[in-house]
């Protein structure tokens, strides 16, 4: 054979081998998109739930991995905004090996990237607790926490119903997540006979909550209730609510609970109370997962178990379809019932949700102290 036909057969072989080796490359691990807060507001919060992601991860590689693979995130920082979330999660589509995402718990920025996401057609799992991004006709977003008509209901149940309060001052964002909750809330109130004495919208990331404080403190509200979006405005509102006299009753939506607000307020929120769609010791699903958390993580504590759960979920489903593609994936997700998570127990229907209650807690001295589960299965 000629000098530069050998030549030749050589570099095709070696360009045939390197592509298969890059292709043998690819398949070697099972893909996860994963949007995350690793800048902006929410970066210490995204901190933890990615930790909660990775240690999911692990676990379900230790125990032999997707379709007998192992499981690898790609990750993207969506910045805490809704234009990062969309760039995020266009960088993370343009790779076709990705066969899921999981990614956000900011209700708005899940909004921001749904129609991409819908465009896209692979599963999501979120976080967000707004209502209509299960019920806006989207088939691939898939909630991994109780949405906010439950937080509503449960929050005004217990406040009627046990603390026997019905006055109420409602204090929200002004964000899809704040004014989801906040319409929510208002009906769950108005089926208990109780009102919305006042209702005060506040814009995120702001320095000063006098003027949202002062109008609670001149209504006649006999409890406050709160949808705060980030947990540094909640540590600066809950300060200032304490500075300024107001001493009613508080529950507040889940970040109330977050161990990010209280560090920030501390004393400020003792004697608060609180729904959680995580608590460590809600149950045993999450004790195990708190303890897991500590061990791996230098005895820190989870701030919610719902990434954990997505990874968890994402690995059945996969498992359950025995096939990485979508519709399957899909069809295998909204099939699962009974599965008890970190969260509670899911049974997903059509629409994507999942859980349906939230965990009642108190602030004692700075800890949450579970109190009870209140759950609405319609």
């Amino acid at each position: 054979m000629p000098l530069q036909l050998t030549r030749r057969a050589t570099l095709g072989a070696a360009v045939s081998t390197f592509a298969i080796i890059g292709r043998a490359r690819a398949e070697d691990t099972l893909k996860i998109g994963v949007c995350s807060p690793l800048t902006g507001p929410a970066a210490e919060i995204g901190r933890i739930q990615l930790n909660s992601l990775r240690l999911s991860a692990q676990q379900v590689n230790d125990a032999g991995g997707v379709l007998g693979r192992k499981v690898e995130l790609i990750i993207e920082d969506d910045q805490t905004t809704n234009p990062g979330i969309v760039l995020a999660y266009s960088r993370l589509a343009a790779n076709p090996d990705i066969v899921a995402f999981i990614g956000s718990i900011r209700s708005t920025q899940v909004n921001a990237m749904a129609p991409d996401a819908e465009k896209v057609a692979k599963p999501v799992m979120f976080g967000g607790t707004d209502p209509t991004l299960t019920h806006n006709g989207y088939k691939w977003l898939f909630r991994c926490r109780p949405n906010d008509s439950f937080s509503a209901r449960v929050m005004a149940d217990y406040g009627v119903n046990t603390l026997g309060k019905k006055k109420w001052a409602l204090v929200c964002s002004s964000d899809a997540f704040g004014t989801g909750g906040q319409k929510a809330l208002t009906e769950a109130l108005g089926k208990l006979g109780a009102t919305a004495s006042l209702v005060q919208p506040y814009a995120n990331q702001q320095p000063d909550f006098t003027p949202v404080v002062l109008a609670i403190r001149q209504s006649d509200a006999d409890i406050l209730s709160s949808y705060f979006t980030f947990e540094p405005d909640l540590g600066v509102f809950a300060r200032q609510v304490r500075q300024l006299g107001v001493r009613l009753p508080w529950i507040g939506s889940p970040s109330i609970a977050s161990p990010v607000t209280r560090n920030l307020a501390k004393n400020a929120l003792f004697g608060t109370y609180g729904i959680a769609d995580f608590l460590p010791d809600a149950n045993d699903e999450s004790k195990a997962f708190a303890a897991a958390y500590g061990k791996a993580y230098n005895g820190g504590v989870p701030d919610s178990g719902w990434t954990y759960d997505a990874m968890q979920i994402l690995a059945r489903a996969i498992n359950d379809a025995k096939s990485t593609d979508p519709q399957k994936i899909r069809a295998a997700i909204i099939a699962i019932k009974g599965y008890k998570g970190t969260e509670g127990t899911y049974n997903f229907d059509e629409n994507g949700d999942g859980l349906r209650g939230y965990n009642i807690c108190k602030n004692v001295d700075g800890d949450m102290k579970f109190d009870k589960y209140i759950s609405f299965e319609s």
